[in-house]
């Protein structure tokens, strides 16, 4: 067994939370190289990067793999917000069992079938944290009633804003994955009172940070971060810049012997080069020229053919998205349709049973896309 000492340095995760408008998106934006997957259409405003906002939980999915492909371009991908990706994936669960809701389950099945799918997709933006790509939640807080157990009565707190019901168990899921939890709220400085001693109204109203935890909301970090801060992005930055700059030198260390190949590389008459991925090629430069121009010649002829896909307005939204992400037609899915016996060809597929298009088309697109793949290499060439 292997014995790993001291600190190990890694990209972080990080969910931010607080009430609408307070300011995490803005915050969000200023860590390292953002990508946005902008669930609920909130970032209009800001001037960053974003995908198209997804419509399916599929299309979520998706995007975060395409994003995993991407390092070296984005340092952070941002899920704004995370409870607007829940609601995403109740959707899904719903309609893979063929529920019109999550309450049908009965017995709170339909919570665990949740947790269990959201859990994956935890799972899935760990992978895009161990690629080196820092993943940043936002979330809205929500005002709940809590009572603990070894004490007398209750109180008010904020919670993340996942799931209604106290048998959904997404909340604490969220929270045991990140490694900071941030409360993002307006600070109450004081309470003014009348001349009857009765409360008035608030005074104040700072835009904090909170860090750590407290009986009135949920928060955590394991950076020594003070309890309360400004909502500045200067007082976390050091968390974030650190690894941008050993990413940085890391990267450097890696191209310099790429760069020692390519003055190394004249011998065997001259005849050897090296890409940019340091691969020797010991080919004459006419055969490597050559072919290069073919490439780009064949690249480019498939690039005029792949124009973008014309869809039927009235196909239903999440599928849209998807078949318009992929180039995939609506022939295409029609003759995929009819090769399984649920639909005769030809048929409209906006007048397909909404339970079909997003239990079996859309939360199985995986497989439908296999399947038109697969149709298309069948094509023979003329």
């Amino acid at each position: 067994m292997e014995v790993i000492s001291g600190k190990i340095d890694k990209k972080k995760k990080v969910v931010l939370y607080g009430p609408e408008g307070i300011g995490k998106s803005s915050l969000a934006s200023q860590f390292p190289k953002p990508i946005f997957i902008d669930t609920e259409g909130s970032t209009t405003e800001l001037t960053v990067d974003r995908l198209p906002k997804p419509n399916s939980w599929t299309m979520l999915n998706q995007q975060v793999d395409w994003v995993k492909q991407q390092v070296g371009r984005f340092e952070t991908l941002i899920i704004d917000t995370v409870d607007w990706a829940e609601m995403l994936c109740i959707e899904s669960v719903c309609s893979t069992h063929n529920k019109k809701g999550i309450e049908d389950f009965g017995y709170g099945n339909g919570y665990v079938y949740v947790k269990e799918e959201f859990g994956r997709f935890l799972n899935k933006l760990s992978d895009v944290i161990d690629i080196g790509i820092n993943v940043v939640l936002t979330a809205h807080s929500q005002i709940v009633k809590f009572e603990q157990p070894d004490e007398m009565g209750s109180y008010d707190r904020y919670q993340l804003k996942l799931g209604k019901k106290t048998s959904s168990q997404t909340a604490p899921l969220v929270k045991e994955w990140a490694d900071m939890v941030l409360f993002i709220n307006y600070k109450t400085y004081s309470v003014a009172t009348d001349d009857k001693g009765k409360k008035h109204k608030a005074q104040g109203g700072v835009r904090t940070i909170f860090t750590t935890h407290h009986p009135a909301w949920d928060a955590k970090n394991r950076h020594g971060l003070p309890d309360e801060m400004s909502l500045d992005y200067a007082n976390i930055a050091h968390i974030f810049n650190s690894n941008t700059q050993q990413a940085q030198v890391q990267q450097q260390t890696q191209t310099a012997p790429t760069i020692q190949q390519q003055q190394d590389s004249q011998q065997n008459n001259g005849w050897t080069s090296v890409d940019n991925q340091g691969n020797v090629d010991n080919r004459p430069p006419s055969e490597v020229y050559g072919q290069n121009e073919q490439t780009q010649q064949f690249q480019q002829e498939i690039k005029e053919e792949q124009q973008p896909v014309k869809l039927d307005q009235a196909i239903p939204q999440s599928l849209r998205d998807l078949m318009a992400m992929h180039g995939v037609s609506e022939e295409e899915i029609q003759i995929v349709v009819s090769q399984k016996g649920y639909y005769p060809m030809g048929t409209p597929i906006a007048n397909y049973d909404p339970g079909f298009v997003n239990g079996v088309l859309v939360g199985a697109w995986e497989q439908v896309h296999g399947m038109v793949q697969n149709f298309r290499n069948s094509i023979p060439f003329s």
